[in-house]
C-alpha cells in the first residue's frame, strides 16, 4: 500500500486503520500514526510526528534496537519489505500512568512506499503488539521444562530404585519394566509388555501367578504373590510381587504400580527351618518343645517376607537432609516429621556408629556401598532406651545434571531375621545329635 504524501485526507485515512502503523520519512522523520498504534505505545499524536523515531524510542538500554535499526536501513537501501524477528522494546508509560517501563514485544514488517519512478518516498511500519503471545509461549516453554524435569527425575527414580519395578494398564496389561528388572530377566521390555512375563514364571508357580494377577486387576484390590522367575543365567530365583492400583478422581483404576524383590536367600532359609522343624519332631519332649519354638520362628519369618518391608529415603547436600521418606521410613523413626531435617537431628546416634562416614564416602566417590546386617543402636525417644537394630541396605549417590547432590537410600530392615537366626544357631547347639 503506497500512500501519495501530498494527497488530502491521507493521514486521516492512517489514523482509522484497523492495525498498528507508523509512518515516517526516508530520514526517520515522523509523519503519522495510527490511532491503535498511538494507544499501544502510550504515545500523543502531536508529541511524536515530526521527530525522529529514535527521539521518540531511545535506543538507550533497549537489547533489541539494533534489529531495529537495521531492518529500517535495509529499507532504505534495498528498497524492499523486510519482516524483523520477534524483538522486545519496552514502552514508557505516561506520567498520567505512572511513568514506569512496561515490558512488551513486537513483530514488525517494513514496507518502503516508492513513486512512480521507484524513489522512496516513505517508510511504513506495520507492527503488532505479540507481549501475551510471547509471555504465553515463555509460560508454556517453562512448564514444559519443568515437566520434562519431572518425568526426568521420576525415571531416574525408578531406575535407581534396587528394586525390579513394573507398571501396568488398567486391564492388567504390562507396559513398562526397569532396567533392573530386564537385566534379572535378560529379555528386552518388548518381551515381557502385556503378559509376557508370565513365559518366564516357572511352569509349576505359573497358573497361581497369573491367577492372583487377575484376581487383582479385576477386583482393583493389591496384588501379592511369590513366585519363581527365571534369570537371564536360566536359574530360578524368588521373587516376592506385590502391586497397587492408581485410581482417578473418579475412583476408576487407571494402571497400576508394582515392585518386585528377589527373596530367593530368605526364602531357602524358611525351607531350611521347615527341614529343621520336621527333623526336630521325630526327638524328645524336649526337641518337641523346640519344635513349636522354630514354628513359631517361622511364621514370625513368613509375616516378615509376605510383607517385604522396605525403607527408602533421598538426603540431599552434604548436611543429608531429608527431601523424601516413604511411610516405612517414617515408622521406623516414629514420627512424621522428618522432610528437611538433617540425618542427624534425626538419628544422633548414626554419626557414633559410622553411617555418615559411609553416606560421606558415596557422596565425596559416587560408588554405591552395600551393607548386609549393618548393626544400628537406635535411641528410642518414646522409652529412653537403646534398640539394637540390623539392616540390608544400600546408598546409592543421586545425581542432578550428572553431580552429586544427595544420597538415595534403600534398606531392609533384617532386624528379626538375624535375631531369630542366632535363637536357631543356639537352639541346633543344644540339641542331642541325631542317629545316623
Amino acid at each position: 500500500m503506497a500512500f501519495p504524501l501530498s494527497a488530502p485526507g491521507t493521514y486521516d485515512l492512517l489514523w482509522q486503520l484497523p492495525e498498528h502503523y507508523l509512518l515516517m520519512a526516508p530520514d526517520f522523520t515522523i509523519l503519522d500514526a495510527s490511532d491503535l498504534y498511538l494507544s499501544a505505545t502510550f504515545k500523543q499524536r502531536e508529541a511524536i510526528v515530526g521527530r525522529n523515531v529514535f527521539d521518540v524510542f531511545p535506543r538507550e538500554d533497549q537489547n533489541d534496537w539494533k534489529i531495529f535499526t537495521d531492518s529500517l536501513e535495509h529499507v532504505r537501501q534495498q528498497r524492499t519489505p523486510h519482516t524483523m524477528p520477534r524483538i522486545r522494546y519496552d514502552m514508557q508509560r505516561t506520567p498520567e500512568q505512572g511513568g514506569s517501563l512496561e515490558e512488551r514485544y513486537w513483530e514488525t514488517t517494513n514496507y518502503p512506499q516508492l513513486d512512480d519512478q521507484g524513489q522512496l518516498q516513505a517508510i511504513l511500519l506495520k507492527t503488532e503488539d505479540v507481549t501475551e503471545k510471547h509471555l504465553a509461549d515463555s509460560r508454556r516453554r517453562a512448564m514444559e521444562q519443568d515437566l520434562q524435569e519431572l518425568q526426568e527425575r521420576s525415571l531416574f527414580i525408578l531406575e535407581a530404585l534396587p528394586v525390579m519395578v513394573w507398571t501396568t494398564r488398567a486391564n492388567g496389561e504390562a507396559d513398562y519394566f526397569n532396567q533392573r528388572w530386564l537385566s534379572f530377566t535378560g529379555k528386552p521390555s518388548a518381551e515381557e509388555e502385556q503378559f509376557g512375563w508370565l513365559e518366564g514364571v516357572h511352569s509349576d508357580d505359573r497358573a497361581q501367578a497369573g491367577a492372583a494377577w487377575q484376581k487383582a486387576y479385576e477386583s482393583g484390590e493389591p496384588y501379592q504373590c511369590e513366585y519363581r522367575l527365571r534369570c537371564n543365567d536360566g536359574e530360578y530365583r524368588w521373587v516376592l510381587a506385590r502391586g497397587i492400583p492408581r485410581r482417578n478422581g473418579a475412583g476408576q483404576v487407571t494402571m497400576w504400580v508394582g515392585c518386585s524383590v528377589d527373596i530367593h536367600e530368605q526364602k531357602q532359609m524358611v525351607e531350611e527351618l521347615l527341614r529343621a522343624n520336621e527333623e526336630q519332631a521325630m526327638l524328645s519332649d524336649q526337641a518337641y518343645q523346640a519344635y513349636q519354638l522354630a514354628h513359631s520362628q517361622r511364621e514370625t519369618f513368613f509375616t516378615l517376607f509376605q510383607q517385604a518391608p522396605a525403607l527408602i529415603a533421598i538426603v540431599k547436600g552434604p548436611d543429608y537432609v531429608f527431601e523424601f521418606a516413604n511411610p516405612r521410613y517414617h515408622e521406623l523413626f516414629l514420627t512424621t516429621d522428618l522432610i528437611g531435617r538433617t540425618v542427624l537431628e534425626v538419628v544422633p546416634e548414626a554419626g557414633e556408629q559410622g553411617f555418615i562416614a559411609l553416606l560421606d564416602q558415596v557422596y565425596q566417590t559416587g560408588e554405591t556401598f552395600y551393607g548386609k546386617e549393618m548393626r544400628l543402636e537406635m535411641h528410642r525417644r518414646d522409652t529412653g532406651e537403646l534398640e539394637e537394630k540390623y539392616f540390608d541396605f544400600a546408598y546409592q549417590a543421586y545425581r542432578e545434571n550428572g553431580e552429586i547432590v544427595g544420597i538415595f537410600s534403600f534398606a531392609f530392615d533384617v532386624t528379626e531375621l538375624v535375631k531369630a537366626r542366632k535363637r536357631l544357631e543356639t537352639l541346633v547347639e543344644t540339641l542331642p545329635p541325631t542317629a545316623s
